[in-house]
């Protein structure tokens, strides 16, 4: 399937399928891009969807805005997205893999979706947060005094995005919702993933073997048949 390019609002965005009155917006996660969506949009298509999908900042034709990855530019930017799409399609839908989840959900708690896939989702940003710490050795007075600390992992500890997540906790998810999870992702815990989706309502589907990142070809496998059989529940 090839796709279009277009710019969704000002974003670097890819259009997949033909035209049709319900699609997807796919938001990738941390080192990816639009371009990901590709298995997805081939099995959206198959189902009677057509999927949109965008560069999050700091990735693919964005790689120079990596400063604006942070949640307060995020949730209007995928607001106004969203208010796009919707405007074209009778039914809405959202794709979210890991950090784009935790972006997807944080905007769009009150945005009328057809539905919700999320694959390995970030589902509590302050525990992860938190987690990082412990990584890297950091406390949160530390974090608070010194305001940004780098790490070795490649991430950098920022006090006014831990401030800004402790302020906007994830509260109720109406969509219904599939979550594929991996039983060795290191990011988030599977209590945490079990109680959001018990929470809210959402179908979790537990692949033992994966990871967070889904990567090997067994689980892109259970990946394809998990996005596959959450079309068709969708209907």
């Amino acid at each position: 399937m090839r796709p279009e390019a277009f710019s969704l609002n000002g974003i670097p965005a890819l259009r997949w399928g033909r035209p049709c009155r319900r699609g997807f917006l796919y938001l990738h996660g941390q080192g990816g891009s639009k371009a990901e969506a590709a298995s997805f949009a081939a099995a959206a298509a198959e189902a009677g969807w057509q999927t949109v999908s965008i560069d999050l900042p700091g990735h693919g034709d964005r790689a120079e805005a990596a400063g604006e990855l942070v949640p307060w530019r995020m949730v209007p930017e995928l607001r106004f997205a969203l208010a796009e799409l919707r405007g074209r399609w009778d039914q809405t839908a959202l794709f979210g893999n890991s950090l784009g989840a935790w972006f997807g959900l944080l905007a769009c708690p009150d945005v009328p979706l057809a539905g919700a896939l999320l694959l390995s989702p970030v589902v509590d940003m302050e525990a992860l947060i938190r987690k990082m710490l412990g990584w890297a050795g950091v406390t949160e007075e530390q974090l608070a005094r010194e305001g940004t600390i780098p790490t070795d992992f490649g991430q950098t500890l920022s006090w006014e995005y831990l401030r800004y997540v402790r302020t906007h906790p994830l509260r109720r998810w109406p969509a219904p919702t599939s979550i594929l999870y991996g039983g060795r992702d290191h990011l988030t815990d599977r209590e945490t993933v079990e109680a959001f989706a018990a929470r809210n309502g959402c179908r979790l589907t537990v692949e033992e073997a994966g990871e967070h990142w889904f990567h090997t070809q067994e689980q892109l496998a259970a990946a394809d048949r998990w996005q596959r059989e959450s079309l068709l529940a969708l209907g």
